[in-house]
């Protein structure tokens, strides 16, 4: 009797999970960063490729499935999450991402993410924030700052911006965190955290428009203010900035206040930072000042929260089995016959 031998498998690498499709972004985009840093690390994640599945919905970020050599699904405008929750419902084992941006995910998609995060779908959305239309030439977005003035709003926006995050927060999401296009290193530390919460995560990322809206982040992502504008929670760690590392953030009863440490203030009386506390995640989400205005206070980036509940499908699952244990196998035709028939002769 001979016996085969099965070669093992070889390791995947980044390029492993490019496809042979032309990447059609302008030349510039963030997106081309933010697409080198998830096929950086889905190799990593020990998943086979036909068990991922990328859903986009429409906007330029929703190309992303073009350009990952795994399975994906180009949807409709703001429905991405639908999609998702249907098919993470039905085949539990898959690895899904949904892509989706400020427009596409927060205004015609608004109410299907926001039930997407109440019910803990166990899934990723990477929303890609440039706070505008980019797709359709330039028009104000959900999260475009007020006065902002495009082609469709030319006086200046009235609107006032969405906040994703605290939007996220307050639909109960279980996992909340931010990053950005031009930190390769934390955004993929960010998308690794997002993969291995068990339920829905929301991974907010800040992506620059260099055609219709170019340098909207750039205070946030600039060496020359990157440090002095931005703090990187980490769990444990107390909220500490600056290019110096001379400044932190304290609570002065419910309020953040930004302080020199020296010799007032020292790292001991700065705001520790736990991402289960559910009630500082609702301050760090309100973190949100604009950076032009005096006595500002710096923009959070990092896993804000992260809490735990059962996901959707897993009780979805236990009431088919307790369904299937107390009354049976059903019968599709007797129930589509219901309980009164009549018979012609």
């Amino acid at each position: 009797m001979s016996t085969a031998t099965i070669a093992p498998q070889a390791a995947l690498t980044a390029k492993d999970f490019a496809t042979d499709q032309e990447v059609r972004w302008c030349p510039g985009c963030g997106d081309y960063s933010i697409l080198k840093q998830v096929q950086t690390v889905m190799p990593t994640l020990g998943i086979p490729r036909e068990n991922i599945v990328i859903v986009s919905g429409i906007g330029c970020s929703s190309r992303f499935p073009y350009y990952m050599n795994t399975y994906g699904m180009h949807s409709i405008h703001g429905r991405a999450t639908a999609i998702a929750s249907g098919l993470k419902a039905t085949r539990p084992e898959l690895s899904i991402w949904i892509v989706t941006g400020d427009g596409d995910g927060l205004s015609i998609g608004g109410n299907h993410t926001i039930h997407l995060l109440r019910r803990n779908f166990d899934v990723n959305v990477m929303l890609f924030n440039n706070q505008i239309y980019g797709l359709t030439k330039g028009q104000y977005s959900p999260t475009s700052e007020k006065n902002k003035v495009t082609k469709s709003t030319p006086m200046g926006s009235i609107d006032h911006p969405f906040n994703p995050m605290a939007l996220a927060l307050g639909a109960d999401a279980t996992f909340i965190a931010r990053s950005m296009d031009r930190d390769p290193k934390h955004l993929q530390e960010m998308l690794k955290r997002s993969h291995a919460h068990k339920g829905a995560s929301f991974l907010e990322i800040y992506q620059n428009c260099n055609i219709f809206n170019d340098g909207a982040f750039e205070v946030f992502t600039e060496k020359g203010t990157k440090m002095e504008e931005t703090i990187f929670v980490e769990q444990g760690k107390p909220l500490v900035f600056g290019a110096q590392k001379n400044k932190g953030v304290r609570l002065d009863g419910l309020r953040p206040v930004v302080v020199e440490l020296g010799a007032e203030y020292s790292e001991s009386d700065l705001w520790i930072h736990d991402e289960n506390d559910f009630y500082k995640a609702q301050l760090l989400t309100r973190m949100f000042d604009d950076p032009r205005i005096e006595g500002h206070l710096p923009r959070p980036f990092g896993v804000f929260y992260q809490g735990f509940r059962p996901s959707y499908e897993e009780v979805m699952e236990a009431q088919l089995s307790e369904a299937l244990d107390r009354k049976g196998a059903g019968n599709l035709d007797k129930l589509l016959a219901g309980n009164e028939t009549w018979e012609i002769k």
